[in-house]
């Protein structure tokens, strides 16, 4: 059973979404805008990293041509008069990376916005893109994007029993190593300033759940259970935790506090319950059961009984994030003995009303929400290639980002 456990969880592979960019909203409530890039040396990815982000924040219309011009000046070129913004901007990367952008109406070249950014190395340039475009929504006076200036942070298999946690931007043009060597699973971001993180570690005989601070390294053992220990959600003041253990060989949620004391059983039934997430103000979860004899959706009260089926759709309906009384999961479609399965994701509510799709083709997997609930980011294998998805639920845009082939076995962000 505690290896039947463990297939249950870890085949859930990550795999990821379309390459392409879908508009389908009112494009009124959105703001035409330029680049033009100013810097004695173009960089092609770093333009690409900026266009993407006013993308897929929902409050651009992005003209997707880099142009070039003169950063000091206030000059606008005719052919950009259409536009109502022109962000101009120059990046250099000698001694870390520098960058500085102005902000421009098109009429009149009038200056709007300007700032500069700094940070000693090159790698993390990307994120002097994300804090620029979020800073340039706020002066506009958009909702805000604050989600793209987060750390993804994600564990990928090296080898048998071998594995990596990493840190990376959200488009993972960034990417660092955290923990190497060792079998070590199931990261989940700790606070909400992504100073610590919890994860799986199966060093020893006895899987263990431990508390890594990123900045410190100081590193702390939570607790740990025979068959597995997953930890699966984190309240929002970070005092309490949802995790999954197997102590009698059979999978239920048990919820303790962040220090690993106080546990209390959630879950109790002789089959297999995982991946609780808080829902409904944390007064509930909703989580993964085989109760009907298949992987699927339901939902109770932390401290009552009863339990609901969440989801009527789908016979394997195998992962799930909630935020509030939002709740996205990934349904499988297809039969295939061999080859890959179609699973979609589709958002519902946690009483299973309003349901709608959000995917349509491909291997779909891992939703997560942003922190503020408008943004589902997941992973989608179609066609041989894998890439890290983004739908934000007000504007419908997806965006994609190629991953390459790496085999990704969970991530938080």
């Amino acid at each position: 059973m505690r290896y039947l456990l463990l297939l249950f969880v870890f085949s859930l592979h990550l795999f990821a979404v379309d390459a392409t960019l879908k508009i389908e909203t009112d494009v009124e409530h959105r703001s035409r805008i330029s680049l033009e890039d100013g810097s004695a040396i173009s960089n092609g990815k770093f333009f690409k990293t900026l266009l993407a982000d006013l993308k897929i924040s929902g409050h651009f219309l992005a003209d997707s041509r880099q142009h070039k011009g003169d950063f000091k000046s206030s000059f606008v070129a005719p052919a950009l008069k259409s536009q109502e913004y022109i962000l101009k901007y120059t990046l250099t990367q000698s001694t870390g990376t520098k960058l500085r952008i102005r902000l421009l109406k098109a009429s009149n070249g009038a200056e709007v916005f300007k700032k500069s950014y700094a940070i000693p190395t090159t790698a993390k340039a990307p994120f002097l893109a994300h804090k620029a475009i979020s800073d340039v929504n706020d002066v506009l006076k958009y909702p805000s994007i604050s989600w793209i200036n987060r750390y993804v942070i994600y564990a990928r298999y090296t080898g048998a029993k071998k594995s990596e946690i990493i840190l990376a931007d959200y488009s993972f043009s960034y990417q660092k190593d955290i923990i190497r060597g060792g079998l070590n699973l199931f990261p989940k971001w700790a606070d909400a300033k992504q100073q610590s993180f919890y994860y799986t570690s199966y060093a020893g005989d006895i899987p263990a759940l431990y508390k890594l601070n990123i900045y410190s390294g100081s590193k702390r053992k939570i607790a740990s259970s025979e068959g597995m220990i997953i930890c699966s959600d984190v309240s929002r003041n970070g005092s309490k935790i949802l995790v999954t253990m197997a102590p009698d060989a059979q999978a239920d949620i048990y919820e303790m506090s962040a220090s690993g004391g106080g546990k209390r059983r959630v879950t109790f039934f002789n089959g297999i319950d995982v991946s609780g997430k808080y829902v409904d103000n944390e007064s509930r979860i909703v989580f993964v059961s085989n109760r009907l004899g298949y992987a699927n959706i339901f939902k109770k009260s932390i401290s009552g009984s009863g339990v609901t089926q969440v989801v009527y759709h789908g016979r394997n309906n195998n992962a799930v994030d909630a935020y509030g009384s939002k709740v996205v999961y990934s349904s499988r479609e297809s039969q295939k003995s061999f080859g890959n399965n179609t699973f979609n994701l589709y958002l519902t509510s946690s009483n299973g009303s309003g349901t709608r799709p959000l995917t349509t083709t491909g291997t779909n997997q891992f939703p997560n929400f942003s922190t503020d609930g408008t943004v589902i980011q997941y992973i989608k294998h179609r066609g041989g290639s894998s890439s890290i998805g983004y739908i934000n639920l007000k504007s419908k845009q997806s965006l994609l980002f190629p991953l390459g082939g790496r085999k990704i076995q969970s991530l938080d962000w």
